[in-house]
């Protein structure tokens, strides 16, 4: 398995943890904690994990998109096109011609 493969798992994985958390905490609550603010309790832990992982796959994204450009030969510290593109194989230029144009559009806080 390649590195983008890993990479896409991950983000898959963090997506469906934005999806299934929320289930799973109502849950938990209901199961475990009897409190008169069961509402109160799941609106604050629930908000509270749902950021943690939003900020989490954004975070990840932006360093998955590096990785991968690393990995194809990206070299960041060029300063030219010509210069960072110089270690990339010829059948993945357009590849990560689209990753660069993703990279450096708006940043991941922003995203976030």
């Amino acid at each position: 398995m390649g590195l983008e493969t890993w990479t896409t798992i991950l983000s898959f994985l963090f997506l469906l943890g934005l999806i299934v958390v929320p289930f799973m905490l109502f849950y938990a609550i209901k199961r475990w904690y009897r409190l008169k603010f069961d509402f109160l309790a799941y609106l604050i832990v629930g908000l509270v994990l749902t950021a943690g992982i939003v900020w989490t796959f954004a975070w990840w994204t932006d360093y998955a998109d590096q990785l991968l450009m690393s990995h194809y030969g990206y070299d960041f510290d060029a300063m030219n096109d010509a210069g960072r593109f110089a270690n990339v194989q010829s059948e993945n230029h357009e590849k990560v011609k689209q990753i660069e144009i993703g990279y450096f559009g708006l940043g991941w806080p922003l995203k976030a």
